[in-house]
């Protein structure tokens, strides 16, 4: 079963995850509708998951998260692991541990000793819960699933790519409804704390959109908070201007937030340049993370491979992943200023070990 599967596979491949499995998803709409579909699935199949949702600065394949499985299999008897909307890489986070990946994201390799169910080969390319839903769908009914994917999908911005899924969820669950609880459930990844745990909670309990959205449960307070958190720090951020070097557009800012991605969108709709990005030297203390866009003169730009070319020597694996059109980094401050001056950019651009203590 390793190798790229379909979802048809999942049934067969959930065998390999043994009684205590680890679930870890990312924390976007897309990530966690995923990862509700996937514990939702479990469960039905009596096993009873861990559940694990990265964090700020966080990525599946570090270090530090693979000296934390290792730690999880030797103290709470971990048996396998499902990672779900972190990419594909041929680094596992530990070889030999059972291990899916249900992804729709680009690979930076296939792992070789994990099941890797993907539509990468599809059009359009399924979400990360589109698949998920398909995988649980294998398993068994999962109707009352559906509008979760239709979630995911709306927040991955493939609501109109034409799948028959996001039709039947909106027949079933209006799409005003699956609009605003997607934008809802996206707001606590992007505060200043990134805990996206109430959102997955929400989903968990909620049985459809309007529960999301209706206040019947606390979460929906929580999440409230964060999207104006984020509103704030949004149009802040907004203030701040683009300089144009080449064929890349920069704005830079200051934000404890992840708004970072939104502004880079903004100005990709503004700009007729192949890439806008923006950088955030506020999100984290010591990092600048940055997103980039295609731009409205993108054409047939593929960003990761833009940002290849240009990669300082220390970055690591945060780094140039996504899709053609959407990709960008996390940079410690001496690469970031490498990464910049590369690209053309004088001192304004540069970030001052001040940052990391900030």
């Amino acid at each position: 079963m390793n190798g790229r599967q379909s979802p048809a596979i999942f049934p067969e491949a959930v065998r390999i995850l043994g009684p205590r499995p680890l679930l870890v998803c990312h924390n976007d709409a897309d990530g966690l509708s995923a990862g509700v579909i996937l514990l939702k699935t479990l469960q039905r199949r009596s096993v009873e998951p861990i559940l694990r949702i990265v964090g700020k600065g966080e990525n599946a394949y570090s270090r530090d998260f693979s000296a934390e499985v290792r730690h999880r299999v030797a103290v709470e008897g971990i048996t396998g692991l499902l990672i779900t909307d972190l990419g594909v890489s041929s680094d596992l986070p530990m070889p030999g541990l059972p291990t899916i990946l249900v992804d729709h994201h680009v690979p930076t390799g296939i792992p070789q000793d994990a099941t890797v169910i993907t539509g990468i080969d599809d059009v359009p390319i399924p979400t990360s819960s589109l698949l998920a839903h398909r995988a649980a769908a294998a398993c068994g009914p999962a109707g009352d699933l559906l509008w979760l994917a239709a979630i995911g999908i709306i927040g991955d911005m493939a609501e109109d790519a034409g799948f028959a899924e996001m039709a039947a969820a909106r027949a079933g669950s209006g799409i005003t409804a699956l609009r605003k609880a997607a934008s809802l459930v996206n707001a606590p990844r992007r505060s200043s704390s990134a805990d996206a745990s109430p959102a997955f909670a929400l989903l968990a309990k909620a049985d459809g959109p309007k529960a999301v959205l209706s206040g019947a449960h606390p979460e929906t307070a929580l999440l409230l908070a964060a999207r104006a958190e984020v509103k704030a720090e949004l149009d802040a951020a907004r203030q701040a201007a683009p300089r144009i070097v080449g064929p890349v557009a920069m704005v830079k800012f200051h934000s404890p937030c992840q708004v970072h991605p939104l502004i880079a969108q903004a100005w990709s709709r503004r700009l007729k340049v192949p890439i806008a990005m923006a950088a955030n030297s506020g999100y984290r203390p010591g990092w600048v993370h940055f997103a980039a866009r295609a731009g409205g003169a993108g054409g047939e730009v593929d960003i990761p491979a833009f940002l290849a070319g240009v990669r300082p020597p220390g970055a690591d694996e945060q780094y140039g992943k996504g899709h053609k059109a959407a990709s960008g980094g996390a940079l410690r401050i001496a690469d970031w200023n490498i990464f910049v001056r590369s690209l053309g950019f004088g001192p304004e651009m540069e970030e001052t070990e001040r940052a990391e203590a900030a």
